[in-house]
């Protein structure tokens, strides 16, 4: 399993987590033509493939096929646990 700080270390992947935070269940081409129109990342299609497949490792991303589509859905759950283990203490204002 890849680590989640290591999934989040590259901006591609990141940029990818925000569309799906954004429109959850993306194909592969949707979220290449978001890429190239919202964050000008202009990667090939198998480059955002092996960037899905190190989140999904990480298990930030998940995939659904539905025909001979294949649909890409974020899970923020490793996040989540990252966040109780280490827990930001409130500032006092």
């Amino acid at each position: 399993m890849t680590d989640i700080f290591t999934a989040l270390a590259d901006s591609t992947r990141r940029a990818l987590l925000d569309e799906l935070a954004d429109r959850d269940g993306q194909t592969l081409f949707e979220l290449c033509a978001r890429l190239v129109s919202k964050h000008d990342i202009s990667s090939s299609r198998q480059a955002i493939t092996q960037h899905l497949g190190v989140l999904e490792e990480a298990g930030l991303v998940h995939t659904r096929r539905q025909g001979r589509y294949k649909f890409h859905h974020a899970d923020f759950t490793p996040l989540r646990a990252v966040s109780v283990r280490w827990p930001i203490p409130q500032e006092d204002t």
